[in-house]
């Protein structure tokens, strides 16, 4: 039997090819995540989650999806969800909170029914990050609000909604990409902050979200450590376990990004060794996701233990 290895990838096209369910089968990584290349039609997509499935014999395989509202979208081709971006909830949260609870409830529900027909089981929200004036845009209309309690409370409704609708939610970016000035997509954004500022700030809202799986950002705090983003960073990741006190998987964000400096080889065995549970590689790149997978472990008990509550919510 092959063991599952701690990695998530994505896939290129509308339905596996011969090459990558080749892939799938030698390396078996623990989850997949679909984007817009990868959704053409309800139909297509329900195929290819449910070939996804089958190929791992799991009804519960872990399957991904960015789904945010607003301008992060991958299911345009069925519903416009333009206008329901983070920021619009927050101002309805700040105008009117028995309207934003009704509207937020009927939001959700309709995107979780969705992703259930769809086959998908887990969607990368709530982005948890504090809107900050002056920061890159890579973030702003994505976060509920500039009001740290106001982020960590609808991040809250947000994860019960979801789960009491039977699709997993993942917090990111842990621990709070709101106060960078680039975008990591393209560049290595640093934060110079004082680690006494982003303790009450920036890192608030991960705080109580235990029932979720998180992702990290790649940044550097530079007073807590200098040399190293988040994603790559020991003293960050102990911080997100003893102070944050966050005690489910960590899972990178996509290691193919270019604030990361090293091989995709290299940004994997560091992620692992800074102590993130999953590493995630987005682009579907095949020769790319052999060097991802080659450097993963295979999955540990605590990898196991949360995978199976993970199952629970799902049910």
């Amino acid at each position: 039997m092959i063991k599952t290895r701690s990695f998530i990838c994505g896939i290129q096209g509308s339905k596996l090819k011969q090459k990558e369910i080749t892939f799938l089968r030698k390396y078996k990584p623990w989850g997949i995540i679909l984007f817009s290349r990868n959704i053409k039609s309800l139909k297509q997509t329900q195929l290819l989650t449910k070939s996804i499935k089958l190929l791992f014999k799991n009804e519960k395989y872990p399957i991904f999806i960015d789904e945010e509202g607003g301008r992060v979208s991958r299911l345009f081709k069925f519903i416009d969800n333009s206008k329901f971006s983070a920021e619009y909830f927050g101002n309805l949260y700040l105008r009117d909170k028995k309207k934003f609870n009704i509207f937020f409830k009927i939001y959700i529900d309709q995107i979780s029914h969705l992703l259930n027909l769809l086959g998908i089981n887990i969607n990368t929200v709530p982005v948890l990050d504090v809107r900050k004036k002056n920061s890159h845009n890579i973030i702003g209309d994505r976060a509920y609000s500039f009001d740290k309690k106001i982020v960590s409370k609808i991040g809250d409704l947000c994860i019960s909604n979801f789960h009491k609708n039977n699709i997993f939610t993942v917090i990111k970016h842990i621990p709070g990409h709101g106060l960078a000035k680039s975008d990591s997509h393209k560049k290595l954004p640093y934060i110079y902050k004082k680690h006494s500022y982003l303790a009450k700030n920036d890192f608030f809202t991960f705080k109580n979200k235990r029932k979720s799986f998180a992702m990290t950002g790649h940044l550097v705090f530079f007073d807590i450590d200098p040399h190293n983003p988040a994603t790559h960073s020991k003293k960050i990741i102990n911080i997100i376990r003893k102070k944050i006190g966050f005690n489910n998987l960590i899972i990178s964000d996509d290691i193919s990004m270019k604030a990361l400096k090293y091989s995709v080889s290299e940004n994997t065995r560091r992620a692992f060794t800074a102590g993130c549970n999953l590493v995630l590689h987005c682009n579907g790149k095949l020769s790319e996701m052999v060097k991802v997978a080659e450097n993963s472990p295979y999955i540990n008990n605590f990898i196991i233990k949360k995978t199976a509550q993970f199952h629970y919510i799902i049910r």
